[in-house]
Order: C-alpha cells, then structure tokens, then sequence
C-alpha cells in the first residue's frame, strides 16, 4: 500500500489539498514517459529548478527558527525556506534551502528542511538522501536540532513502512520526548501536530479536534508565526466549522499576501459561507501569482501541484454562479496538466463530469477514455467510470455495463478504506438501474451515495459534492423518478442554501407534481441566484419562460 493509506484511515475529499499528496507517494518517481530521456528530478520536478539561486522575498510571511550557522545570510535563506514549506510552496523551500547551503554548506537543518520538501514532492528516496546529510552534520548542531533530526529519523522510517504501527507510535513518541525537555518550541507543537493526523504527507491539513491544542499552543509561544493559524484554518475547516475557519485564513492572507495558497484558503471558506462572488475573486489572485510567478522564474505551470487545485476550486465557484463559460475554460486548462499522484489523477474526472453536466456526452466520453489509460487504479477508476456515464447518456446501455464492470475491477485494487470512499462505480450502477426502471434498487443504492458524498468533511469535497448530488437529480428527472429527484432537490438546498440550481431543482419537481405556486417560488428564487449567470445559460432561459408564462 502507499505511505500515508493506513493509519488512520484517511478522510478522503475530492480536491481536497492534501490530496496530492496524502494517499499517493512514488519513492524517486520521474513523471517521465517510458522511453523519455534521462533528466535528474526530485520527484516530478527537474533538479535543475531546485537547484536554481533565489532572492530574499517579501510578503511570504514570518516562520523563523535560529539555526546554528555564522552566516546572517544563510539563516535568512533558511527562514525563507521554512516559511515556503509551511504554505506547500516546495519548489521555493527546496529553492531556499539550497541558496543557504551555498551560503553554510554545514548547516544541517537546511539538509532537514530539503529532507521536507521531497517528501513534499513525494520523492522519499531523495527525502532520505538529504536527511542523511543532515545526520552526518548533526554533531556540529545544536541539541535542539538534534531532537528535529531524531524525529524526522522516527517520521521517515514510518512513512517507508507505514503498516507499522510501531514505527508511527516511535514517531510520535520522539516529539513528544522532544517537548518535555523543550516544551516551548512552537516548532515541536506543530510537528505533534502534523504526528496526530497519521500520515507524514498531510502536513498540517488533515487535523482533529486534537490539534486544535497543538496548533494553539505553538501559536501561543510565537504569536508572529503564520503556519499555526494555517494548520488552524484546514483543521476547523475538516471540522465544517466554517466561520472559524474563515477567520484563521484570513490572518493567513493578511501574513502572506504573496502567498496564492493564502489566498486559495480563504476562497475554501467563502465558498463553504455561500459568499461565491468573493471566493472567485480569491481563487482569481492565487491563479494571478501563479502565473506572475511562472513568467518571472521560467518555470512551467505543469510542475506546480497547486495551480490544478486551484482552477478546479474556481472552476466550480463559476459553475456555482452559472458563470458556465468561465468554468469550462478552467477545467480544461486543468485537465490539460499532467498529474503526478493517483487522487490528482482522480481529480482529473471534474472536466468529463463537467461536459456530462453541461450535456455534451460525446465530448464528456472522449476525456473519460483517455482518463482510462491512467497508469493510476484510481484515474482508470474515474476514467471507466465516467466513460459508462456518457455511453448511457448516448444510448449505449450494454457498453456502458462493460465500463461498469472494468471500473469495479479497478476498485478491487484500492485499499478498502479508500475504495469506500469513492462513488464513481456505484453512482453508474445507480444510473443503470435507473435507465432500466429498476427504482426500488436504483433509489435505495442513490440514497446511499447521496449519504456518502453530502458527509465528505472538508470544503474540496463539500463543492463537489453539490454537483455530484446535482447529476444525481438530474438522471432521476431524465429517467422518469421523480421521487429520487424530490429527495436529491432537497438535499441539494440543504447542502448549499446559496446554490440557485437547488432551487431550479425544487421547482422543476414541483411543476411535475402540478404545484404551480411552489414552482414559481422556486423558479424565482434560482433566478435570483443566478443574477450574475450566463445570458445563454438553459436553465436560466428555462426560469425566464415559465416565469413569463405565469405572469
């Protein structure tokens, strides 16, 4: 199994930001095609970059931690480094780190802090290498340090055996030797933070109602640090507690306004808060530094696990708005990056999802079957998926039941907590149930779905949960089962009050049922919603006709 899928079993949300990196980790992977000239990288990304100089920069906010070095120079660059990692920025943290070697090359911790961002960039074989330079200096550093490097000793040899309980409790128990002889370390309370979510790879966004204390405490002892109020904002945010979540991110922007994760994170809990507007203009920065730093450092989009995460959260936000032009062009753009991990492989099926949607199954058909040539279970998962869902939408019953067939001999390879958290082959059998008015089954199957995916913690799966549960009531409408499509309507405002398709949902139910008065309310309350959707968006021109009718 993959580091990171065992202990404890992972809350799984589609899109969410741990996801990258969670779940899926290939010791030394390349990302190269079979066959491709041989090029050094860390993980996906060519040596070359991480390698590069780099300038002392503004605006990343403060994360320092006194090293032992002489030079005033390299301790700047380490800072800068740890600042980086602590918003998932792993290209400039590895970046950095190497600027303060060039600087030291015996500073130890920037040999720690590299150790960090490979596993960042899911690279543990060059994660290990960098440790053990790290140990090798170990004797010149201080007692403290020597602690962080004993626990990232504990933290590695789990995350190459992550079935071993043994090696997770031997993680956890070092840092919390480590706080008993240094008890205010903020740095250590994070790390017993990052130890309580049981997996290396979450990094501070998996987080319970246990490391809220760890997170405030080291925030306690270092009120200038943003990490704390970041590992704050993901942990109340896995919690649904929104507002509180919201009001940590936003101390994250205002530390690290250079930061697009900064930005990205309070878009999460605008979103989540119906306050849609402002969320796409928060999605719209962090795209905006992206791309101002893409040209300004010659580095490709493609290398960069955050842009995708990104134009997917927007993406949705424009769909929520029925702003349906912008939407498809940021799924796209996303579709078109390659992933570098099964989930942001899975994550790739927004765009065939999206074309279903919008009822272009043809297209929505060929972006599942190249998604079906994943060399990830879960991609090929998404991929035949999906493909079954376009061929019942075009007619094509008995292949989409092939499609149905090899998606489920893809869930067999998943581990089964994972597995348990995917929809994609239940939801096309519900809809081949469906198609074939098999509606006790179809019903009961779909409901247990919609229990599944309206529970998803997390804002990433909380967005795609909404159309997930919109597709559903769409299919029960096609297929004639009006009940389902009631109960899903339902659900929908109950998930979303801010979602005029909710609306548009409940009005179209009870216009079959023959409840004029409630359709018009409904009709009209989606319309409103949609104040600022596309003039040619069919929904709205539906709204406008009936609406015009009973006048």
């Amino acid at each position: 199994m993959p580091p990171g899928s065992v202990f404890p079993a992972p809350r799984v949300a589609r899109l969410s930001c741990w996801a990258f990196c969670a779940l899926a980790c290939v010791a030394g992977a390349s990302g190269q095609k079979p066959g491709a000239p041989a090029e050094s990288r860390i993980g996906y990304v060519p040596s070359e970059i991480l390698e590069r100089p780099v300038p002392l920069r503004q605006g990343i906010g403060s994360a320092e931690e006194k090293v032992t070095t002489s030079s005033p120079q390299a301790q700047a660059f380490y800072n800068q480094g740890v600042a980086y990692l602590n918003s998932f920025v792993w290209i400039e943290a590895a970046r950095s780190f190497h600027q303060a070697l060039r600087l030291d090359p015996g500073l130890a911790m920037a040999y720690l802090g590299l150790s960090d961002a490979y596993i960042g960039l899911q690279d543990v074989a060059a994660a290990r290498s960098a440790f053990a330079k790290a140990q090798a200096l170990g004797a010149k550093a201080s007692e403290r340090e020597r602690e962080r490097i004993a626990i990232r000793a504990k933290e590695l040899a789990f995350l190459e055996d992550s079935g071993n309980l043994q090696k997770y409790f031997a993680w956890r128990q070092e840092i919390g030797n480590a706080l008993k002889t240094d008890p205010r370390n903020p740095w250590q309370w994070i790390q017993r933070g990052f130890a309580d979510e049981g997996s290396p790879f979450a990094h501070g966004q998996n987080g319970g109602t246990d490391t809220i204390a760890f997170y405030q405490t080291a925030l306690d002892l270092a009120p200038g640090n943003f990490a704390p109020h970041h590992y704050l904002a993901h942990t109340y945010e896995t919690l649904g507690l929104a507002r509180e979540a919201l009001e940590e991110s936003e101390i994250y922007e205002r530390m690290c306004p250079a930061i697009p994760h900064a930005h990205h994170m309070r878009g999460h809990e605008l979103r989540r808060l119906g306050r849609t507007e402002e969320a796409v203009a928060e999605f719209l920065k962090a795209d905006e530094l992206e791309n101002d730093y893409y040209r300004a450092e010659n580095i490709s989009a493609r290398y960069d696990w955050h842009h995708a995460h990104n134009l997917n959260l927007l993406a949705m936000s424009y769909e929520t708005l029925g702003q349906m032009k912008d939407a498809e062009a940021r799924f796209r753009e996303a579709f078109s990056l390659p992933a570098y991990a099964d989930l942001a492989e899975y994550d790739r099926g927004s765009w065939p999802e999206f074309l279903l949607d919008r009822g272009r199954p043809a297209e929505a058909l060929g972006a599942a079957e190249e998604l079906a040539k994943s060399r990830w279970a879960m991609g090929r998962l998404a991929g035949h998926a999906l493909a079954g869902r376009a061929m019942l939408a075009l007619g094509r019953v008995e292949d989409a039941k092939n499609e149905l067939s090899l998606a489920e001999q893809e869930l067999e390879q998943l581990p089964a907590a994972l597995a348990g958290t995917l929809p994609n082959a239940a939801e096309l059998r519900g809809e081949i149930l469906l198609e074939e008015k098999n509606w006790k089954e179809a019903d009961a199957l779909m409901e247990q779905i919609e229990q599944k995916i309206d529970a998803v913690p997390g804002p990433d799966g909380w967005s795609e949960a909404l159309f997930q549960l919109d597709s559903i009531g769409r299919v029960a409408r096609a297929a004639g089962d009006w009940p389902l499509a009631e109960s899903t309507a339902q659900i929908i405002v109950r998930h979303d009050p801010s979602y005029a398709g909710g609306y548009y949902a409940l009005g179209l139910v009870a216009e079959h049922a023959g409840g004029a008065a409630a359709a018009r309310h409904d009709f009209a309350e989606a319309q409103v919603r949609w104040a600022r959707a596309d003039d040619g968006l069919p929904e709205l021109a539906h709204i406008r006709q009936r609406l015009a009718a009973d006048k």
